[in-house]
């Protein structure tokens, strides 16, 4: 048996990989989002407990914690497996495309709600023009609208500043941990690919090629 031995060129971007990886990643999510609505809906009772969405906001967290680390592997493992070279390189793509995906339909999904919320609060509550040349004097003397802020006003505002900044800090750690999930599942994709594939053709017609001919491709580190 005689092996030939050859070199990949230079590093490139399959993005056929990469877009492997990206859909395998959304039916993940798919799959898992519609598992975990319906594990959540029936456990909800709400005529046999007092308050039936306790525990509901951790509960939802920690699966979608779960069901986005299934899918950043399950993406970049195969956008990796898939890959020529640089697994962990096409294991990273199929993740951020899939963070820019995902992120812009919920943020569609929120605006639409946000401005139906805002269209139900207008057409059902009108100010008053009291209330109307109070908002206007307010604006003219910011110094009154501070003293005017009661201090629970005070409070609901600083408990809202700090909820903001916890889940940024909370996304931010997300990302880094994804990309860094990503690139080791991509990485490790790459690595399980066949090391060896066979030889396609007739070899009879090279005089030097007889028998089994497998072909190693040597891989750029």
């Amino acid at each position: 048996m005689r092996i030939l031995t050859t070199e990949e060129g230079l590093p490139r971007v399959s993005w056929g990989a990469v877009i492997a990886g990206v859909i395998l990643s959304l039916v993940v999510y798919l799959i898992l989002g519609v598992l975990g609505t319906g594990i959540g809906a029936s456990l909800v009772a709400p005529m046999s407990q007092p308050n039936p969405l306790r525990g509901f906001g951790f509960g939802s967290g920690v699966w979608i914690i779960i069901t986005t680390v299934l899918a950043v592997v399950t993406g970049s493992y195969f956008a990796g497996r898939c890959a020529p070279v640089l697994g962990w390189l096409h294991g990273l793509l199929a993740w951020a495309v899939t963070i820019i995906l995902v992120t812009s339909a919920m943020g569609s999904l929120v605006g639409g709600t946000a401005s139906m919320a805002a269209d139900m609060a207008a057409g059902t509550a009108m100010p008053s023009l009291g209330q109307a040349s109070d908002a206007v004097a307010q604006a003219m003397n910011p110094a009154s609208a501070v003293a005017a802020m009661s201090d629970s006003d005070r409070a609901t505002a600083e408990a809202a500043a700090r909820t903001v900044a916890r889940a940024s800090w909370f996304s931010f750690a997300a990302l880094i941990v994804g990309g860094i999930i990503a690139v080791t599942a991509g990485n490790l994709g790459f690595r399980h690919r066949p090391l060896f594939e066979d030889a396609g053709g007739d070899t009879d017609s090279d005089p030097t090629l007889h028998g089994a001919v497998r072909t190693e491709r040597l891989r750029h580190p």
